[in-house]
């Protein structure tokens, strides 16, 4: 009989599971990679982004991406897992030798491709369609760090509210959050045109801390990095956390 298989290997097995399973919800994956790349066709053609100076796509390129990161970690990995846990197909994988962190790794890996399409394809369009390029100061690693942090923050949060509550509730939930994070995360507005008393609540979310440090990442922004990285390093750190913890097979 042979040895079983080690946790790194069972968790990059179901990996590759997640990510045929999730190519084959063709409307999700379709609306998932559509919608941000249409945010960033539409407003970037337009002169409706306040307070933005310069061209509008170095506003709304790191808007974008930090859509599509929310769109797929959040609102596709979050509802997809729970109607899984709702249908009971959490509670077979239960039964195997995958332990929870296994499960929730392999489910951000498959995550983690989709994103890979998402950023390839908003940069063509920022690049083809607007003339996009980096500005003076932009890092790379800064913009790979604000990716993967951003990944892990979303994805904690999806999959705390697919571990934790039935499947409807982590619906509605996962779109009700998709839409404040939409309007109070910088993606299409600057925090700071937000309403007075919005601010100080938008500065700490996710959504804007992710934009914010994807805009310093491209040299789109003057701002501090220590900032923005440091409250989506708690929000990432911290949702995965509870996320392992709660994350309940059925």
């Amino acid at each position: 009989m042979g040895s079983p298989a080690s946790v790194p290997a069972m968790t990059a097995r179901q990996a590759g599971m997640e990510l045929r399973l999730t190519t084959r919800r063709g409307e999700n994956l379709l609306v998932t990679i559509v919608v941000p790349a249409a945010v960033l066709l539409f407003f970037g053609s337009t002169s409706l982004v306040p307070g933005s100076t310069g061209h509008p796509v170095d506003f709304l390129l790191p808007g974008a991406l930090a859509l599509a990161v929310i769109s797929t970690s959040l609102v596709n990995l979050g509802i997809a897992t729970a109607y899984e846990r709702s249908y009971g197909v959490l509670k077979l994988l239960g039964g195997s030798p995958l332990p929870r962190s296994g499960l929730i790794a392999a489910k951000i890996g498959a995550v983690l491709v989709i994103e890979l399409v998402q950023v390839v394809l908003l940069l063509a369009v920022a690049v083809f369609a607007f003339g996009w390029s980096p500005g003076p100061g932009s890092s790379v690693l800064l913009g790979v760090v604000g990716l993967l942090l951003g990944t892990l923050a979303f994805a904690g949060l999806g999959l705390a509210m697919a571990g934790s509550l039935r499947a409807e509730a982590t619906l509605a939930a996962a779109n009700g959050l998709f839409l404040v994070f939409l309007v109070l995360g910088g993606i299409v507005v600057p925090v700071d045109h937000l309403p007075g008393a919005l601010v100080p609540l938008a500065g700490l979310l996710p959504a804007s801390a992710l934009s914010e440090l994807l805009r310093i990442a491209f040299g789109a922004s003057p701002d501090a990095v220590a900032g923005p990285l440091v409250i989506l390093a708690l929000w990432g750190i911290g949702s995965a956390l509870v996320a392992v913890r709660t994350f309940r097979w059925e």
